[in-house]
């Protein structure tokens, strides 16, 4: 009995030192969070309280609203924002169920522990038992009943508490689920069988139906104590978004926001059209004034360009995403195509670039640079940073460069856009030229928000009355801020550091509390959130009308020109790149053996005449041949001369480079034709794959080409039948030469005139006949001047150029009488036999070029040409179709005039019918809305 108790002794210090730590913090967490909850529940109550007993004071807060805020479907009233350590919430009815529900989790773990720990001591005082003497039997029956009473007892422990949803893992739902099945099935037979076996059934340890009834008690207790850590976590990322001046009811604020910018994105990609534009926050102040600190406080980054010269020489559009599923933060330049660039140095760096690409010269662009800033801690703004404003001319900063600068603020300050206002503190407001440019635009000052910046440097009651100012009144009022940096900024976003250091010093002054005053970089983004969206509500139905317009406009001209015809950048290069391979195609088709042989042939057969040329028809014994002796060894000794100058000539790189050139030159023809007249960057794309398919070839066809027609180089067997073809081609071939060679003496003697050429030939003859005895009397000694004289006045009478053409019809005539001379000698008995090869040198050159033609055509076919045809095509597609990104497909297609019409037009009219459909959208929302507002009852005060 004494060895039971102190184990059960032991056993309950154990569970106090395990459990009460953490059930001390959950009491005190709940007991923490119950009296939160009143104090807010009181807060509520008091602040209520001047209502209830002064409705008049009600209704004039609830009347006067801004005229502004009239055209928008809810109305807000902009006042500063409590500076308080924390949030305040008020309570609901929708907070009940989770009041209770934290109210009973600590009385139901402790319940679930409890039953858990009892059958678990049960079940080892048991096990004890059966190995144990019997008095301790006896004291461990005891102790078990003690503990039976004790399990009753807290298992009638009765709780009222609401009706919860408890989620629990699989594992336990299976567990649960197999045990109530096996129940079911056993249920009959532990009904018959439960008097035969009382008495073993009290011997037994606990069943297992109590221990998963005690481990489904601590599941729950444990479930339900999950849930309520979740929602805290909920609660505390509410909060988190609160510090950062983004709420739940602020994304719901910003939805017309963010479906406008993104309208806004599309129509800025269509055109840059003012019948087009959408709101947007532009920035104006002058330099040194603080522009870039408030926009980098509002992102929470610094990002702008900084220096001491001016930096900022091109308008920056710059757009805020909020992204409220996403962590991290990253921008963008949609004109640079750079990607996402998360360090924002990087986008100051860039930035700096951007706007020191504009000369000293030019001083300001009007081009903007687009920046696009995707964060969970920004909202949805469109705002437009311009370059600061001088107020005195200098050396480096002239007259003119302060009028294009104000000139280009005025482009952008004009209606329907909202004006920023920015002026420090300590300048006169009276000085400050952006007031005076929102004064010139907006007279009335119903879209200028002014930002007071630096109000630490001044004193608080200057601060206050700066900010009430009723010189300059805003209908939209001022705003302070302080937008100091951190002194060592950690790369992350500083929005919370630089908000907490804000309130600090607006706390500190107990007159920036007052209801009639704004600060706060929290508030100045409310009211940007707010204003803007005030804002781009009213110019909805406008902005519909003129998209409608443009819809409508682009959609004839579509029907007019192109018959609602659609292309696409890639079915354009499909169909070019296609044409191509066809057009090769057809030339592979065509360009065969025979057109080979056809190009070789004519190449080694003007070789041929040209070897005669030199070996037969320039020799003055030429006459003689047909009478010379057959073992005449100058003759065979020419005609071998002749067949060596034919075969060692370089034959087969000759024959391979023809080939290459005539496979390029129509390689050229097809880059050229009407596909790739508009794009001759790919034209020569194509002609430098062509090259360099070719060059993979050439040295292995040549060599294998020289190797193969090496025998003829040494010995030539020629058969009747390859004479007696040689000779008729000979004789075809020498013909026309003839038949040329008449033409052009003809084309002579047209253009000059038969009496001039005749003249001019019989003084070229003289001339020679004369130049001959010159010689003879250069031999004997004799000069003679006077005659020379005469000579000289002789040749004053005909020209250089008459003379040319006299001496060209002199060699065309000595031409043709050989050609004639050599015609009748290839007729003639003594070439019908190829022993008499020496006679007939024409026909044995012919024989021996057919024979290279055909060893050389039949090899460059295997090795260059098949191959050639297999490859192109294939280097065609992976070159200049599989290598294509979208980006060079889009490039490639407009680079053709037409097509780049045809496209642009279809695209601006699918972006426009995508804006209608979006415009629609927000239309029916805001009409929805408006019929809510409109049926809501108001409410009575008494």
């Amino acid at each position: 009995m004494f060895n039971s108790v102190f184990l059960f002794f032991l056993f309950f210090l154990f569970f106090l030192a395990v459990f009460l730590p953490w059930i001390d913090s959950s009491f005190h967490r709940m007991i923490t969070y119950l009296l939160q909850q009143t104090r807010a529940v009181s807060r509520t109550l008091v602040q209520s309280t001047p209502f209830i007993h002064n409705p008049r004071l009600f209704h004039q807060l609830r009347d006067h609203v801004p005229p502004l805020l009239h055209h928008s479907g809810r109305y807000r009233t902009y006042h500063a924002v409590p500076l308080t350590h924390s949030q305040i919430r008020s309570i609901n009815l929708f907070s009940i169920p989770r009041i209770a529900i934290k109210a009973v989790r600590l009385p139901v773990i402790i319940a679930g522990t409890t039953v858990t720990g009892a059958t678990i001591a049960s079940n080892k005082l048991q096990e004890l038992a059966d190995t144990s003497s019997g008095w301790i039997k006896d004291g461990q029956q005891e102790l078990e009943n003690f503990l039976k009473k004790a399990q009753a007892a807290v298992g009638d422990f009765d709780l009222s508490i609401p009706e919860v949803h408890i989620r629990l893992p699989e594992t336990i739902k299976r567990l649960l689920a197999s045990r109530v099945a096996e129940d079911h099935v056993n249920h009959n037979e532990q009904s018959t069988s439960r008097e035969n076996n009382k008495e073993k059934k009290e011997k037994k340890p606990p069943s297992d139906d109590d221990s998963a009834a005690a481990v489904a008690a601590t599941v729950g207790g444990m479930a339900l104590y999950m849930n309520a850590e979740e929602e805290e976590e909920e609660e505390r990322e509410d909060e988190r978004k609160t510090q950062y001046g983004i709420s739940t009811h602020d994304q719901q604020l910003m939805m017309l926001t963010k479906k406008l910018i993104e309208i806004r994105s599309i129509l800025m990609s269509i055109d840059h059209n003012e019948t087009l534009k959408l709101p947007s926050i532009v920035v104006v102040g002058s330099q040194s004034s603080g522009k870039s600190s408030v926009l980098e406080a509002i992102v929470g980054h610094e990002f702008l360009p900084k220096g001491s010269n001016m930096v900022t020489r091109r308008p920056i559009e710059l757009t805020l995403i909020h992204t409220p599923n996403q962590q991290e933060e990253y921008g963008e330049f949609p004109q640079l195509g750079l990607g996402k660039i998360h360090d924002f140095k990087k986008v100051q760096k860039t930035l700096v670039d951007l706007n020191l690409a504009v000369s000293e010269t030019e001083c300001v662009s009007d081009k903007p640079i687009e920046l696009r800033v995707y964060s969970p801690n920004v909202p949805d703004l469109t705002l437009i940073d311009l370059p600061g404003y001088i107020q005195i001319s200098n050396r480096n900063q002239p007259e003119t460069l302060k009028t294009k600068i104000e000139d280009l603020c005025e482009k952008y300050v004009r209606g329907p856009n909202i004006i920023l206002a920015v002026c420090s503190a300590n300048v006169d407001l009276a000085n400050s030229p952006a007031l005076k440019a929102s004064r010139k635009w907006d007279p009335l000052g119903l879209r200028t928000i002014g930002v007071i910046t630096k109000m630490d440097l001044v004193p608080p009651e200057v601060g206050a009355a700066i900010l009430r100012n009723t010189d300059y009144p805003l209908h939209l009022g001022y705003i302070g801020v302080v937008c100091k940096s951190p002194e060592h900024p950690s790369g992350t976003n500083m929005s919370q550091a630089l908000i907490k250091e804000e309130e600090s010093y607006f706390r500190s002054n107990l007159i920036f509390n007052q209801r009639d005053i704004q600060v706060g970089t929290v508030t100045l983004r409310h009211k940007l959130m707010n204003v803007l969206e005030q804002s781009m509500g009213k110019s909805l139905y406008s902005i519909v009308d003129a998209v409608q317009r443009e819809l409508e406009e682009a959609k004839y001209q579509f029907k007019v020109l192109y018959n609602d015809r659609r292309v696409t950048a890639e079915s354009y290069v499909a169909e070019t790149m296609d044409g191509l391979k066809h057009d090769f195609k057809d030339f592979a088709n065509n360009f065969g053996k025979p057109q080979v042989r056809h190009e070789v042939r004519s190449m080694l057969e003007q070789r041929v005449l040209d070897i005669c040329a030199e070996h037969y028809w320039c020799d003055p014994k030429i006459a003689e041949l047909p009478k010379a002796a057959s073992d005449d060894i100058y003759w065979l000794y020419k005609i071998d001369l002749a067949s060596a100058a034919l075969t060692k000539s370089g034959v087969g790189r000759s024959t391979t480079q023809l080939v290459a050139d005539v496979l390029m030159s129509n390689m050229e023809r097809l880059a050229n034709s009407e596909h790739f007249m508009h794009h001759p960057n790919t034209s020569k794309q194509i002609m430098n794959f062509a090259g360099e398919i070719l060059r993979t070839k050439y040295l292995a066809t040549s060599d294998q080409v020289e190797n193969t027609i090496k025998p003829y180089k040494y010995e030539v067997e020629v058969t009747d039948t390859e004479w007696n073809e040689g000779v008729k081609r000979s004789i075809v071939l020498l013909e026309k030469e003839l038949e040329m060679c008449d033409q052009m003496a003809n084309t002579i003697k047209q253009s000059v005139g038969n009496k001039k050429l005749k003249a001019a030939i019989n003084y070229l003859l003289d001339t020679e006949r004369e130049e001959h005895l010159r010689q003879e009397r250069s031999l004997k000694q004799v000069n003679d001047d006077r005659h020379e004289e005469e000579e000289d006045m002789v040749k004053s009478i005909y020209n250089s150029k008459l003379l040319e053409k006299a001496k060209d019809s002199i060699y065309l005539r000595d031409r043709a009488m050989i050609l004639k001379y050599r015609i009748a000698a290839l007729k003639s008995r003594q070439c019908k036999s190829s022993e008499n090869k020496q006679y007939c040198p024409e026909a044995f050159l012919n024989v021996i070029a057919e024979k290279l033609t055909y060893t050389a055509v039949m090899f460059i076919q295997v090795e260059l040409l098949n191959e050639f045809f297999f490859q192109f095509p294939r280097e065609v597609d992976n070159r200049l179709i599989y290598e294509m990104d979208r980006r060079q497909i889009q490039q490639f297609a407009r680079e053709n005039p037409p097509i780049q019409k045809h496209l642009e037009l279809q695209e601006r009219k699918m972006k426009l019918e995508e804006v209608m459909d979006k415009l629609n959208y927000l239309v029916k929302r805001q009409a929805d809305r408006q019929q809510s507002s409109s049926h809501k009852p108001s409410p009575s005060y008494p």
